[in-house]
């Protein structure tokens, strides 16, 4: 009863818009915050990239399982809600707790929960708007999951100025309540679950592919493998400019972060509807080729700002982070659909895809750790941004799938939801 009367006062979509406002901060738990908190417990740069790295690995053997899930469940709403109640009792152990266990196990708890979270509102997407309205979908979830990002660290910067990092946990809590609200705010019968599952309308059973042969599809390992480099590179960098300028600089941890976060976050809005546009009239090559080639400009300003102590850098640096995780947020779970369209396995292919981001996120925070406590900041800013001649190189000798058109014949409910 709760349900449909939420839906009165929601239309589908407009919960869903709600749905990635919210979840904006409770999907990635912590995120940069985490690192400073632990960096103030005392904790050094090897040492928070180490337990980072752990719990996302756990993380990242979660992720198919966890799309596989969503293909086959018809109670998408509720592994949100789930998921997000666990990312919230992770973190709070975090702050009671800080001690390496107890965060690396809390990490390894948000990392299985991320990685049902994302294939499920993916899946709960498509479920409502259909393949045809699944591009320009995709960028107004993340325009919206931005905006609830910057929300959240301007929040987060002003009650940790005043009441210190233990508020950021406040923070997310009440985003999870309302992310777990606007998720049942959506009615279950408005979600078309084989369109879900990227299937073809093909009766129970039928026209759904084997894993074994998704696994084996050229153009998804070549894109699963260049998502995996691009976050190898990309990922420690927003945490690591935060650690290094607190450090550097003796900057004040709350108010930096939420900066870092703020102007990334602004800058990812309008990249993700570019990369929708983009994806809808001419497939993804253009996003994928944009977003690395980002990924070393951005390297090599953070190193000069870090050496020379420029704090005006902090802006083009955290633009570019807006520009390669803008355009990738929208070109993954894009590509991937278009790549499986007709397979009914559309979540379990993006968990495979997720797997490979999970891997190259994980060894981001522990190679930039590492680096960084051997050689400096610096030299992890330009070893991390080096790593995107490698994505690039993996991209081209992989044949540079677009996605421009889907590989089978696509059904199309959810057509009138997409139009509304």
């Amino acid at each position: 009863m709760r349900t449909s009367t939420s839906a009165v006062l929601l239309s589908p979509l407009a919960a869903l818009a709600a749905l990635n406002l919210f979840l904006a901060d409770v999907r990635d738990g912590l995120g940069p915050f985490l690192g400073v908190f632990l960096q103030e417990k005392g904790w050094g740069p090897a040492e928070i990239g180490l337990v980072m790295t752990l719990g996302g690995l756990v993380g990242m053997a979660a992720t198919m399982p966890m799309g596989a899930l969503v293909d086959a469940s018809r109670a998408k709403r509720a592994i949100i809600v789930i998921g997000s109640a666990a990312i919230l009792a992770a973190s709070l152990t975090i702050l009671a707790i800080p001690q390496f266990v107890a965060v690396a196990a809390a990490q390894a708890v948000n990392g299985v929960a991320a990685a049902a979270l994302l294939p499920a509102i993916a899946g709960l997407t498509l479920g409502l708007v259909g393949p045809a309205g699944f591009d320009r979908q995709l960028g107004r979830n993340e325009a919206f999951n931005h905006a609830g990002n910057i929300l959240a660290a301007v929040l987060a910067g002003v009650l940790g100025w005043w009441f210190g990092l233990p508020a950021v946990f406040a923070l997310l809590g009440a985003m999870a309540l309302l992310g777990a609200l606007s998720a049942l705010a959506i009615p279950a019968a408005a979600i078309d679950h084989e369109a879900a599952r990227g299937g073809s309308g093909a009766a129970v059973g039928e026209g759904h592919e084997s894993i074994g042969k998704l696994l084996r599809e050229p153009a998804l390992v070549t894109a699963a493998i260049t998502f995996g480099l691009f976050h190898l590179g990309n990922a420690a960098m927003l945490p690591l400019f935060g650690q290094a300028m607190v450090a550097t600089a003796g900057a004040d941890p709350s108010g930096l972060t939420a900066a870092t976060v703020v102007v990334a976050q602004g800058t990812m809005i309008p990249m993700a509807l570019v990369a929708a546009w983009l994806g809808q009239r001419s497939g993804y090559r253009l996003v994928l080729l944009l977003a690395l080639a980002a990924l070393p400009i951005r390297g090599v300003i953070a190193a000069a700002a870090v050496h020379y102590g420029a704090a005006w850098a902090l802006i083009p640096v955290q633009m570019l982070d807006g520009v390669g995780a803008g355009l990738l947020g929208v070109a993954t779970p894009g590509l991937v659909a278009r790549i499986l369209a007709g397979s009914g396995r559309f979540n379990l292919g993006l968990g495979f895809a997720m797997t490979a981001q999970g891997i190259g996120a994980s060894l981001s925070t522990l190679l930039g750790g590492v680096v960084a406590q051997r050689l400096g900041y610096p030299a992890a800013f330009l070893v991390l941004g080096g790593v995107a001649v490698l994505a690039a190189g993996a991209y081209l000798i992989g044949g540079c799938p677009g996605g421009t058109a889907p590989r089978r014949p696509v059904a199309g409910p959810g057509t009138a939801a997409a139009a509304a």
